[in-house]
Parts: structure tokens; C-alpha cells; sequence
């Protein structure tokens, strides 16, 4: 980010104030515990994104969630907010490592009856997870960004909800030249934008977001 842009940022988390109070130390006591136990911690979705991921999930009221690419479960404790009751969120991580930082952190959010962690690889589990998904969360290796949408969009009910994230990789994508893992993303955004199956809207938020409906 440039500074203008992250004075901006900073300007509009801290006028952004949406959720309750208990959910909030939960995921500024995870992002801290994030900072101090991962080498990654930019990974994480942040406050501004998290609160926008919290708001998507309450208008949709969704019983199933899928989430590839849980890291420590912030984004995971974010939308579980707006779970109908009895809903679920499938969480999927392939960092067998990260799964003690979850479920503490599941756990502080009262969420463990919500929130279902699977370790493993994203591409064998999503096909073993049940159709009529309302909404999903793309936020893991981008190569697969392609295979993900795929899988995840057949299983998504007519109406649902897919967010994407990273979609403007730091600006990389204005690159004419790009190299190949910003090129892949380019020609995610482009796949997405000709696909008569959804509708589509890419938010300039926080590294991109793109949201999409499945007609």
C-alpha cells in the first residue's frame, strides 16, 4: 500500500465499528497472538476486511459456509457471525501447525459448534462437503484460485455467494508484463468477468475483493 492509501485505510477502520464488543477482543487478541506465532502474519484479513465479511454474512444469513484457507481463523470467526441458526461454517487448512491458534481462538469466540475445521487439501475435501452452499471464501494459494471457484461454484446453491480474495495482488495486476502468479490472477479476474453463470463486483478493499453471485 502506498501511505496515502494506508492513512486512508486507517482512517476508514477507525471509523468502522461493527462488531459486538466480545467478537472484537476475540479478533484483536487473535491478530496479536497472530503477529507473535506466524511468520505470515499480513496474511490476515484485518479489521476493515473483517468487519465487511461479518456485514456480507448477516445480510446473507447463510447456513453453510465454506472457507478455503483458514490460516489462524480470523476471517473464519468473522463470518460465523451471520450463521442462521443451526448453521455451519467449513473451514479448510492445509497447515496442520495452525490448528492449535484456531481452536483456541474458536473457542474464546464461543464458535466451536459453528465453525468445523478440516486439515488437509482443499481440492479432496471440498467434493466430500455438502451441496447448497450460500456463501464461500476464496483466501488460499492463488495457482488454484481457477480449481476452487470451479469446485466450490457447482456446489453453491442458485442465489449463493462466493468472495474471492487478493484479487488486485498488491497492484500487480495493472502490470503489463506480469509475472506468472500475478498473470494467473489476471486471468482469474478476466475467467470470472465472461462467466454467464454469476454476476460479479470487484471491490478495490483493503488487496481486493471480489464478490460473486451464481445466477
Amino acid at each position: 500500500m502506498t501511505d496515502k492509501y494506508e492513512q486512508l485505510h486507517q482512517y476508514a477502520q477507525a471509523h468502522s465499528q461493527f462488531w459486538a464488543t466480545t467478537t472484537a477482543e476475540v479478533l484483536n487478541g487473535l491478530e496479536r497472538a497472530t503477529h507473535l506465532r506466524t511468520l505470515a502474519a499480513q496474511m490476515l484479513s484485518g479489521g476493515l476486511q473483517g468487519q465487511f465479511l461479518t456485514l456480507i454474512s448477516e445480510l446473507i444469513r447463510p447456513q453453510t459456509i465454506v472457507e478455503v484457507g483458514t490460516f489462524t481463523g480470523y476471517s473464519a470467526i468473522c463470518l460465523a457471525q451471520g450463521l442462521s441458526d443451526g448453521g455451519i461454517l467449513h473451514t479448510i487448512e492445509i497447515d496442520e501447525e495452525k490448528q492449535f491458534i484456531i481452536s483456541e481462538f474458536v473457542q474464546k469466540a464461543q464458535l466451536q459448534d459453528k465453525i468445523k475445521l478440516h486439515l488437509g487439501d482443499a481440492q479432496a475435501i471440498i467434493p466430500t462437503l455438502p451441496d447448497g452452499i450460500d456463501l464461500s471464501f476464496i483466501d488460499a494459494d492463488k495457482e488454484s484460485y481457477d480449481l476452487y471457484y470451479e469446485l466450490l461454484l457447482a456446489k453453491t446453491q442458485k442465489g449463493g455467494f462466493l468472495l474471492i480474495d487478493n484479487v488486485l495482488w498488491h497492484g500487480k495486476v495493472l502490470n503489463l508484463q506480469p509475472d506468472k502468479k500475478t498473470a494467473l490472477i489476471q486471468q482469474f479476474n478476466q475467467k470470472v468477468l465472461n462467466d454467464v453463470r454469476v454476476r460479479r463486483l470487484l471491490l478495490p478493499l483493503r488487496d481486493g475483493l471480489l464478490l460473486v453471485k451464481k445466477l
